[in-house]
C-alpha cells in the first residue's frame, strides 16, 4: 500500500469521524453580557431602540464603517429593517424589530447573507437599578445574543470558543454605548458633545 493511498485512508477517517461527532455536539449558542449606566431607563432606552445608532457602539458594525446600509420602515418600531452589505469582516445581512416594549426591551431578527447564511436573536434589554440614593438612575442593559449553527457547521462550535469571542465583542459594544450616554461621547472619534441639543442631533 503505497503511502499515498495510507494518507488518504487515514483523512478519510478522521472526517468520517467528524462528522459523526458533529451530530452528537450542540448546535445552539447564546451570549449574555450587562453593563450598568448611570442614566435613567427612559433616557437609555430610548437611544438604544434605534439600530441606526449602533453604528456608534457596536464593534460589529463598525468593521467596517464604509459599508452601504438601508433601511426599510421607521427607525425605534417594529419592522424596521436595517440592511448592510460590507467588507469581507462586516459580511452581508439584515436586522428586524421583531418585537419592542417600550422602556424594556428590543429584540431583534439577524439574518446574515454573507460570508454565510444564517440567523440569529438578538435582544437589549434595560431595566432600573433597585438601589436607593442617585443609584436610581442607574440602569441595567443587558444584552443577548443567541444563534443555531446546523449540521455540520456545527462542528465550529468545538474549535472556537464563540461564547468569548463573541462575549468580548459584545462587551466592547456595551462600554461604547455606556461612554455615549452618559458623558455624550462618541468613543470612535472621541467628539466631546457640548450639550443635550447637539446629542440628540448626532445621535438621533
Amino acid at each position: 500500500m503505497s503511502t499515498a493511498l495510507v494518507i488518504v485512508i487515514v483523512l478519510g477517517c478522521i472526517i468520517a469521524l467528524l462528522l459523526i461527532i458533529g451530530l452528537f455536539t450542540q448546535k445552539n449558542y447564546l451570549i449574555e453580557r450587562e453593563i450598568q449606566i448611570r442614566k435613567p431607563v427612559t433616557e437609555v432606552f430610548d437611544y438604544v431602540k434605534s439600530l441606526k445608532n449602533q453604528d456608534h457602539y457596536s464593534k460589529w458594525v463598525m468593521m467596517d464603517p464604509g459599508m452601504k446600509k438601508t433601511f426599510s420602515g421607521k427607525d425605534g418600531t417594529r419592522g424596521f429593517i436595517y440592511a448592510w452589505d460590507g467588507n469581507k469582516q462586516a459580511g452581508a445581512g439584515e436586522q428586524e424589530i421583531v418585537q419592542l416594549t417600550e422602556g424594556e426591551k428590543i429584540e431583534t431578527e439577524v439574518r446574515f447573507m454573507r460570508p454565510f447564511k444564517g440567523l440569529a436573536y438578538s435582544t437589549i434589554s434595560t431595566t432600573t437599578v433597585d438601589d436607593i440614593g442617585d443609584d436610581r438612575l442607574q440602569t441595567t442593559v443587558r444584552w443577548v445574543f443567541k444563534s443555531r449553527l446546523k449540521y455540520p457547521m456545527n462542528l465550529l462550535l468545538l474549535f472556537m470558543n464563540v461564547e468569548k469571542t463573541l462575549g468580548k465583542d459584545i462587551e466592547i459594544s456595551l462600554g461604547n454605548l455606556k461612554t455615549i450616554i452618559e458623558n455624550k461621547v462618541i468613543p470612535n472619534c472621541q467628539l466631546q458633545l457640548k450639550n443635550e441639543d447637539q446629542f440628540e442631533k448626532q445621535f438621533n
